[in-house]
């Protein structure tokens, strides 16, 4: 998928330097914005580049430039939201909760009550991956080992903490943590330099298929003490990982995990009309969006409400007032 998002990039970039070489009578009314990401191997990339699209493709009504920018995850993109450098962000159902409510990485600055949501995407599934000649079968086995964990400001890193926490393990004092980003844990465990790696993503992944395509074998651990975390946090929910998706892995049946979802934000100070046309374009092409990657599979309208923590966007409550998907007064 990437390799087509990439070539619509570019192709979107070249239209627009054409239309300016042209003199486009609608230049001095184009509006810029800009999508912030994750890696370019996750499903956030391919996401904020399918969005970003739809937008272009209807330059003459909007007149929206968008382009993508690939980032290190969701605390990123909500602090880079609330300081107007990124007009939206794809960010973890938690770290929204997170941050309208001051915790975790914003118990400091407070809560973050300019961050609004759009919608809903893909659920994402906390995958653990670890190399077969490790002995790792359950994640008890992952004490003393060498485990990636995540990158700071990424939304897999606090997943990771959460569910470790939650098996007994203390990720500073238990293990030998690595904090890379998720796109270079596959090369680094093939490489024999980690144990293993989390990943909170959407599937099939790009990341997860290299990790499983190398010459070191290894396994999906499942992931089995969750009732206490869900229950103390209940943007967690309970889901399993296909085994049919990856069938270089040496697992024999599909592996539970918890998950979260991804979501679409962005500030109050974002104007409603940009919200309202990002919202149409992927509820009225809804169909189309779904084709575009394995993991939007089984969206629905409906779902896409679903898993929002922060405040809706007067602009996406315009739409959904208008679809019929939000009463009024709602």
């Amino acid at each position: 998928m990437l390799p087509v998002f990439a070539l619509c990039m570019l192709f979107g970039v070249g239209a627009f330097l054409l239309c300016g070489c042209s003199g486009d009578r609608n230049a001095q009314k184009t509006k810029f914005i800009t999508i912030g990401t994750g890696g370019i191997t996750g499903v956030y990339y391919p996401t904020g580049g399918a969005i970003a699209q739809m937008i272009n493709n209807k330059y003459a009504e909007y007149g929206l430039r968008c382009t993508v920018e690939s980032t290190g995850g969701s605390v990123f993109n909500v602090n880079a939201v609330m300081a107007t450098d990124l007009d939206f962000g794809i960010v973890q159902s938690d770290r929204q909760y997170q941050a309208v409510n001051g915790l975790a990485e914003w118990a400091e600055r407070g809560a973050q009550t300019k961050l609004m949501a759009v919608f809903s995407i893909h659920p994402e599934a906390v995958t653990l991956v670890a190399a077969v000649d490790t002995n790792i079968k359950e994640i008890s086995d992952l004490r003393g080992k060498r485990i990636n964990i995540g990158n700071p400001g990424s939304g897999q890193r606090q997943n990771s903490i959460d569910v470790l926490a939650a098996a007994g393990i203390d990720s500073e004092k238990d293990l030998m943590a690595e904090q890379v980003k998720a796109s270079e844990a596959p090369g680094l465990l093939q490489d024999g330099r980690i144990d293993a790696f989390f990943y909170t993503v959407g599937h099939p992944s790009g990341a997860i298929k290299e990790a499983t395509n190398g010459r070191r074998k290894v396994r999906f651990i499942p992931v089995t003490e969750v009732d206490e975390l869900i229950a103390q946090k209940p943007y967690y929910a309970k889901t399993t990982i296909s085994r049919s998706l990856y069938p270089n892995s040496v697992n024999d049946d599909d592996v539970p995990t918890v998950g979260v979802k991804a979501t679409l934000v962005t500030s109050a100070d974002v104007p409603d009309e940009i919200v309202y046309a990002i919202t149409k374009e992927v509820f009225d092409n809804l169909d189309e969006f779904k084709t575009l990657h394995p993991a939007y599979t089984e969206l629905t309208r409906e779902s896409m409400l679903e898993g929002l923590s922060a405040p809706l966007h007067p602009g996406a409550i315009k739409y959904y007032r208008e679809a019929g998907l939000l009463k009024s007064g709602e």
